[in-house]
């Protein structure tokens, strides 16, 4: 068990490297920090994307050739959390010189150690393009995906290493607790949380200060502290990532939260889907025993708590709290009513205050930097950071994390690098299938709690899915619906029912068969819906078909009234057809077609000699085969 005296000794004896590994620090740290000489740090991602593109692979061969060239003393590499711009990954990072290796492979690692490590020559052909300038290297904080980001609760996801304590504290690590231990009264910290204005980042933004004052207010013998780690939207991966890069920050903050609402337990509810995170935080949950930073007489302070890991099996109901609070008790994951509710009556029937992930990742720096920091970011309703994982139409997949209030523009064509192949912006999908589509003319809007949800979207726990011309919008809204459907717990009615009589109506659009009075119908469910539905699944469920039905009625009118699909997505509306004077009868869109579909026909275009292709309608399976494998362009689909 550590003292303060001993967690501040080993800050000092770690900040100086983990600073090194910061941007606008990497020029003037002391490299030989504490008697640590290496001269090079090689941090290589190892969050899930980048491992699943063998950044482990990339780390055994950065040690087999730094070991070939004796460099063993001088380099060390660290296997990290994610950096965020996981379109490149693989990526390394070479510091002092925070040189930004991308897309990198095993067969590059040999010219890198001999050329970078040994002979102090950056190899400029693999680093991130963005980075080389006419007048040299920029660091990647200067790149237009990183320059207007802020990051708070990923400050040292691809930073420092997840599975060493140390560097935790070495960026000031569990500080935040031994200054509430020592200095602050609980009161204390609810007053900081509420005046910093943070707001719960798992999708409804209750602000954080007042569930844990209501929490504190109960005088029941045994309380808990819950973290939502239970990510389950399309797309999203960032509470995933802060446990993968940063999973002290976590144990820290429930720390926290135990000492100021009288709590001695706490747990953590991830998804078994999540191993690299469950393993972290395993190793994070045994070190901090280790240091008695979890347990008994924590610091020396006399304030007892222990945190406890439950897997879920991935049911998308059980990111609801209640649902949630009933898994850990062993039950089938199924919402309760509320009231009561949890801060009064939660986990095992007892007082019990839950936030997710990113949240928890806010608060030490609170703690430690002032409510008023936090509140000088953002909006006036909506303070601090967010994070969002980007994907979809969009050329810099990844983690980003901006200031509340930035705009969909700034994201999608400035972070996020636009949408590739010169195709437009078409919508932006946020909240994931509690959320709605955000069009085009609405870009310039501030995200922020209530700008979204005036708009008809939500901010969610932070998904946003791009979308561009191609995307039909019916068949967005059904894509949610069908995922909802698979994951209502049934056991209320308007859910369980409604959505699929909702789901019923969408597929009768997409095949063409659906009237104007379906959409009339689509409309009062879904309203239904949002009124008695039994927990925030069910009541949120409408929300892509309203956000669509809001922006896109055209398309539905289109797929009704024309029995077309103007994005030319929804299958049993689309016809192809050959253009005869396009095609030269080279007969490969009749060789992989699975339905014999195509045959010859008697016509010769001018200027070529064979007969060209025609398609039989009534045994067209629509399948695209013929349209993908044409190289002349003379096929189209309508």
């Amino acid at each position: 068990m550590i003292s303060i005296t001993e967690l501040n000794k080993i800050k000092a004896e770690q900040e100086g490297i983990v600073a090194m590994r910061r941007e606008g620090e990497a020029k003037i740290a002391d490299l030989n920090a504490q008697g640590k000489n290496y001269k090079h740090h090689v941090l290589v991602c190892g969050g899930t994307g980048c491992t699943s593109s063998h950044s482990e692979d990339i780390i055994v061969a950065f040690n087999d050739e730094i070991k070939k060239n004796g460099l063993e003393n001088d380099v060390c590499v660290v296997r990290t959390g994610c950096h965020g711009l996981c379109a490149l990954g693989p990526i390394v990072i070479i510091y002092p010189e925070a040189a930004f290796y991308a897309n990198m492979a095993i067969e590059h690692v040999p010219e890198i150690v001999t050329e970078h490590l040994v002979n102090g020559n950056i190899v400029t052909k693999y680093l991130y393009e963005k980075t080389v300038t006419p007048n040299g290297i920029i660091s990647m904080h200067e790149t237009d995906f990183y320059k207007k980001q802020n990051r708070v609760a990923l400050r040292n996801c691809g930073v420092i290493d997840p599975e060493n304590i140390d560097e935790y504290i070495g960026t000031g690590g569990y500080q935040a607790l031994a200054k509430v231990l020592t200095e602050k009264t609980p009161d204390d910290v609810i007053q900081i949380l509420l005046d910093s204005g943070l707001r719960g980042r798992g999708g409804a933004g209750f602000p954080t200060g007042r569930k844990w004052m209501f929490a504190k207010a109960n005088k029941a013998d045994q309380k808990y502290v819950c973290c939502n780690a239970d990510e389950g939207d399309p797309g999203a991966f960032m509470d995933r990532s802060v446990l993968e890069g940063d999973p002290h920050v976590v144990l820290e903050a429930m720390a926290i939260a135990g000492y100021t609402i009288g709590s001695s337990q706490g747990y953590i509810y991830v998804r078994a889907e999540y191993p690299i995170a469950v393993q972290r935080l395993e190793i994070a949950i045994k070190q901090a025993r280790e240091y008695g930073l979890l347990g008994d007489n924590i610091l020396g302070t006399g304030f007892k708590f222990d945190i406890g890991l439950r897997l879920g099996a991935g049911a998308f109901v059980c990111g609801e709290e209640t649902a949630l609070m009933t898994s850990i008790e062993g039950h089938r994951g199924e919402p309760r009513p509320r009231p009561p509710f949890p801060a009064v009556k939660g986990l095992f029937e007892r007082p019990t205050i839950l936030n997710n992930v990113e949240t928890w990742a806010n608060i030490p720096q609170i703690i430690m930097r002032g409510p008023e920091w936090f509140a000088a970011m953002g909006t006036e309703k909506s303070k601090g950071t967010k994070v969002f994982a980007l994907g979809g139409k969009i050329q810099n997949t990844g983690l980003v994390e901006i200031p509340m209030g930035t705009t969909l523009r700034e994201v999608v064509e400035e972070i996020g690098g636009g949408v590739p192949n010169g195709k437009k912006f078409k919508a932006a999908q946020t909240g994931g299938p509690s959320g709605g589509c955000i069009p085009a003319s609405q870009m310039d809007v501030p995200m922020d709690y209530d700008n979204l949800i005036a708009i008809g979207s939500m901010m969610g726990s932070g998904g946003l899915i791009v979308m561009d011309e191609d995307n039909c919008m019916v068949d967005i809204a059904k894509f949610f619906l069908e995922f909802t459907v698979d994951e209502s717990c049934g056991k209320c009615a308007p859910c369980r029912i409604g959505t699929r009589r909702m789901l019923e109506i969408l597929e009768k659009i997409t095949k063409g068969q659906a009237t104007m009075d379906d959409l009339d119908r689509l409309e009062k469910l879904a309203a239904h819906l949002q009124k008695s539905s039994l927990c925030a699944l069910g009541q949120t469920a409408p929300n892509p078909i309203i956000s669509t039905l809001r922006y896109f009625r055209d398309e539905y009118i289109a797929h009704i009234v024309d029995k077309k699909c103007p994005a030319g997505v929804c299958k049993d509306l689309l016809q192809f057809s050959i253009d005869q004077d396009k095609c030269i009868g080279c007969g490969l869109c009749a060789k992989n077609c699975p339905a014999d579909a195509i045959s010859r026909t008697d016509y010769i275009a001018p200027g070529h000699k064979l007969a060209s292709m025609a398609i039989d309608a009534s045994k067209c399976v629509k399948c695209g085969a013929c349209m993908a494998n044409c190289k002349f362009k003379a096929i189209s689909k309508q």
